[in-house]
């Protein structure tokens, strides 16, 4: 199987970093967050992982965290967006 892997430094949100690989049908097959509220990223996950790219940005688009104009999973969004365009490895 061919993947393909992004390290997407995120922009307004506590996380810093997103590490996202998915296949080459674009079925994510791990995300990983580093930094952020632990607990609920590994939710968001494993919640994503095994679920087709443009499913996830369907949901997960335009979600803010309090006043901030992004969140976390609407930063995955954007790392998905990109890894979208990705060669496969």
């Amino acid at each position: 199987m061919k993947t393909k892997h992004i390290l997407y430094e995120t922009q307004g949100t506590c996380s810093k970093l997103i590490d996202v690989t998915a296949d080459e049908n674009n079925i994510i097959q791990q995300v990983f967050f580093v930094g952020g509220c632990n607990g609920n990223l590994q939710g968001v996950s494993k919640l994503v992982t095994g679920q087709h790219i443009d499913d996830v940005i369907s949901k997960l688009n335009g979600i803010h965290c309090g006043a901030r104009s992004t969140s976390c999973p609407d930063q995955l969004c954007r790392a998905l967006e990109q890894l979208k365009a990705a060669p496969l490895a």
